[in-house]
């Protein structure tokens, strides 16, 4: 189910930021789709809630995947947006992932880097040992939380923000995501989620200067509940 402005997840909010904990299936921002994208759900929102008349701002500040939850942060004033764009462009945020792997990873913890290509008309991302032309190198941390019956739930910190890192950097090395069928997963989930959930978010306000730590509880479903 697409959020609505009465069903919206506000997991922080101040004059000049709102996060909200995104339902998997959200668009963050305006596609080709046509589907109403979570920035016009949070703008109703905050139209109604503080009874604003004309226009509400407000400000994209980074991305997450459709079939992806968790922790998106949208700027409420001007002087926040170009601030936090830029917090984000020199990776001065944190992002902390959970993610459900059918296979136990090489290893409990390692750090993966590889050498990605885009391909924007199949909308998918290629993880390469190797440098190619036209690669941008990759890398991220992994450690091994927990092992479920059948899957096994890895804590994903990211140095590089690339299309799809996560995705296909997991996949190369075997451990595609519980219903990523683009990567690899055998069967996708019948909501058409991943099980791939942005779970915290650190950063300094851009505003008031002060260390912000923001944690989205993953969505109900029998394996996140498993995690808990």
């Amino acid at each position: 189910m697409a959020s609505t402005p009465s069903n919206l997840a506000v997991l922080f909010e101040d004059n000049h930021l709102i996060a909200i904990n995104k339902q998997a299936g959200d668009i963050v921002q305006g596609d080709k789709t046509g589907d109403m994208p979570l920035s016009e759900v949070v703008k109703l929102y905050i139209k109604t809630k503080y009874d604003k008349p004309g226009n509400v701002y407000l400000g994209v500040t980074h991305r997450l995947d459709r079939p992806t939850s968790g922790v998106v942060v949208f700027a409420k004033t001007s002087k926040a947006l170009p601030r936090m764009n830029k917090l984000f462009a020199e990776k001065e945020t944190e992002k902390t992932y959970w993610a459900l792997v059918k296979n136990a990873p090489p290893k409990p913890h390692d750090t993966l880097t590889h050498w990605m290509i885009r391909n924007h008309k199949q909308n998918k991302s290629y993880a390469y040992n190797d440098e190619r032309p036209n690669s941008k190198k990759a890398i991220l941390h992994y450690k091994l939380l927990k092992q479920l019956n059948n899957y096994y739930l890895l804590e994903i910190t990211l140095e590089t923000g690339r299309h799809h890192q996560i995705r296909a950097q997991l996949s190369a090395i075997g451990c595609p995501i519980k219903g990523d069928l683009k990567y690899g997963f055998d069967r996708s989930n019948p909501d058409a989620s991943i099980h791939l959930h942005a779970h915290k978010l650190s950063f300094t306000h851009p505003v008031r200067n002060e260390s912000i730590d923001i944690l989205a509880p993953p969505p109900r479903d029998v394996l996140w509940d498993a995690c808990l």
